[in-house]
């Protein structure tokens, strides 16, 4: 029975690949919101940073600032989760092969985890910088 299974499946990804045109395109969308479902019901740093978002956002588009000020605020702050997400594919795929201690492993997860806060420390310097520029300057 196994075997069959695993056959549906390879079955299941060729049929997959030769999707084309908007069906394509309408099944991505589909896995796309699955998977910020996914990050949203099991990764308590996207909640955070969902949540951080959120509530920046609407700050940024009232700031009177220019356009492209706004794009960037509201930019590193996509860039932001856009990084977690990708942090928690690599946490995902090295837990899925083992929950047991491996440094390759490791490495990856610290290396996603180091683009995270690389992430950050930027949208929260680009927020200094910018909200700074115009409301601390002399």
């Amino acid at each position: 029975m196994p075997e069959q299974s695993a056959s549906r499946i390879v079955l299941d990804r060729a049929a997959e690949k030769r999707k084309r045109g908007l069906r394509r395109v309408i099944d991505a969308t589909h896995y796309s919101l699955d998977g910020l479902r996914a990050a949203w019901a099991g990764e308590d740093a996207f909640r955070q940073e969902i949540m951080l978002a959120a509530a920046l956002t609407p700050v940024a588009l009232v700031l009177p600032i220019a356009l492209p000020e706004k794009i960037l605020l509201v930019g590193v702050l996509i860039l932001v989760l856009i990084v977690e997400l990708l942090n928690s594919a690599i946490e995902a795929a090295v837990d899925r092969d083992s929950l047991e201690i491996n440094p390759l492993g490791k490495r990856a997860k610290d290396v996603g985890s180091a683009a995270v806060m690389l992430a950050l420390m930027f949208a929260g310097g680009t927020w200094v910088a910018i909200v700074g520029w115009y409301f601390f300057r002399a």
